[in-house]
């Protein structure tokens, strides 16, 4: 037999479907597009281990004997070895189920035929597409819960250095750095959360659905269920073997982690550039000019940022393609790994390498500090006069002349003489120039989430009690 027609009698012998196709095989053009191979590969532990649950619930059911499912499970064991030491599928394993199949009736021979029974690949993949988004979101969660832990350990050094805080990209009133890191911390604590919900959404079993109408044998799903770790079953087979909201909800979590690492490293990029000085970056995480010997380059946060719009577009490709689907399962859906996938992987990339460049930056205080001006505590001298009883319409209006001045002579607040305070409002006495101390500023806002240094400890402490859940 000539090598051409081995491979032709190898990708006959070896597919799931072609009984009612003329002899031939399919066209290299389309086997090139419709073979998924190359993506779902990854995808074979979770479909080895859901196939010894289906053989077991095809004996419960009495399709197989008690010998055949063991034979199976011992085949599919074997099958499993032979993939994690690296076996390579061939051109005739259209995707990852055919190369299971043809790797399995290597091991144990014709008896893998009737594995097949009761099930199609509509809710072979959908049940391993989701046993693997449970466990992807298990991996985000740890890696997201790696970068907080670095938030919590830097900001407890942060505690008592101020820095401007800032609106519009303009100078506000000043915080604890301490407290700036963690407004961080906070997104990513909510991303957290949208990963146990993409997980749960995940834990909804298909396998039993069949290809559109459901299994003709009574299997038990909720034997299924069970084995396989999931919360409940589908209850619409049509529903089940097209639903990709799961898919949809763990992108979206990806999509937002990915805005907030990249907001995250916004404003490490622009704080460690030279005109703020505020954190300079370690050599770890950063790459140096072919040029320019001088330049420290923040690469992992550039690429940290760049990375949040790919993760944008993942999450539009999937909405895009599940928008016009007719009910029921259709091709189009097979795109849904690559595209989740990505996601995921680039996550798995850029998580660690944003932790790990935190971890090196070492924080300014002197320079945090030279930041600081008396005319960012505007707000505390308008606050001052509410003390003094006035309304702070007035107080705003009064201070409001003082900046103005201050901008006309080129000066801050507290270089103004105390005349020029008296003669905007009567209030103002002498000790109106305490109210001009950043210290003081920050002491006063010890509301329950403020900037205020208790208010900050308890969100610190907070934060690591947060860090002591995990996913499931």
């Amino acid at each position: 037999m000539t090598t051409a027609a081995f491979a032709e009698a190898a990708a006959k012998a070896h597919k799931l479907w072609g009984g009612r196709f003329k002899g031939g095989g399919t066209a290299p053009q389309f086997d090139a597009l419709n073979n998924s191979i190359g993506v779902d590969i990854r995808l074979w532990p979770f479909d080895v281990e859901l196939s010894k649950a289906w053989a077991m619930a095809l004996y419960g059911a009495g399709v197989l004997t008690i010998a055949e499912c063991n034979d199976i499970e011992r085949g599919l064991n074997a099958v499993g070895q032979r993939l994690a030491a690296g076996v390579q599928p061939t051109a005739s394993d259209e995707d990852v189920h055919t190369l299971i199949d043809r790797l399995l009736h290597e091991e144990v021979g014709e008896v893998a035929s009737k594995l097949h029974t009761g099930r199609s690949r509509n809710d072979q993949v959908a049940t391993a597409t989701r046993m693997w988004s449970m466990d992807a979101a298990g991996q985000l969660d740890a890696a997201v819960r790696q970068l907080q832990q670095v938030m919590v350990d830097q900001a407890h050094g942060l505690e008592t250095s101020l820095m401007p805080s800032y609106t519009h990209l303009q100078r506000a009133i000043p915080v604890s750095a301490a407290h700036w890191l963690l407004a961080h911390f906070w997104p990513l604590e909510r991303d957290r959360a949208r990963l146990r919900a993409a997980a749960k959404s995940a834990a909804v079993l298909p396998l039993g659905s069949g290809a559109a109408a459901g299994c003709a044998y009574p299997i038990s799903r909720t034997l299924l269920q069970g084995t396989l770790g999931f919360d409940a079953v589908t209850s619409n087979s049509i529903d089940a073997v097209s639903d990709r909201d799961f898919v949809a909800e763990l992108l979206f979590a990806a999509a937002l982690i990915g805005g907030h690492l990249s907001r995250l490293a916004e404003d490490l990029i622009i704080y460690g550039s030279s005109e703020f000085g505020f954190v300079q970056f370690g050599d770890r995480f950063t790459s140096g000019s072919s040029m320019m010997p001088q330049k420290r380059n923040p690469d992992a946060l550039e690429l940290a940022r760049g990375s949040a719009a790919r993760m944008l577009g993942d999450l539009t490709t999937l909405l895009a393609t599940v928008k016009g689907l007719p009910s029921s399962y259709n091709k189009d859906l097979q795109d849904d790994k690559r595209i989740v996938f990505d996601a995921v992987d680039t996550l798995l990339l850029v998580l660690p390498a944003v932790a790990g460049a935190l971890a090196e930056c070492t924080f300014r205080g002197d320079r945090m500090r030279a930041a600081l001006s008396s005319t960012m505590m505007a707000t505390d001298l308008a606050d001052y006069l509410v003390r003094k009883g006035a309304t702070f319409r007035e107080a705003h209006g009064a201070v409001g002349q003082l900046v103005r001045l201050c901008e006309e002579r080129g000066t801050e607040l507290h270089a103004l003489p105390f005349a020029e305070f008296a003669q905007v409002h009567h209030a103002f006495d002498d000790d109106v120039f305490d109210a001009l101390s950043a210290f003081r500023s920050v002491e006063h806002r010890e509301v329950e989430g403020g900037t205020g240094p208790s208010a900050v400890r308890a969100q610190l402490e907070a934060a690591q009690r947060a860090l002591d859940s995990t996913i499931r």
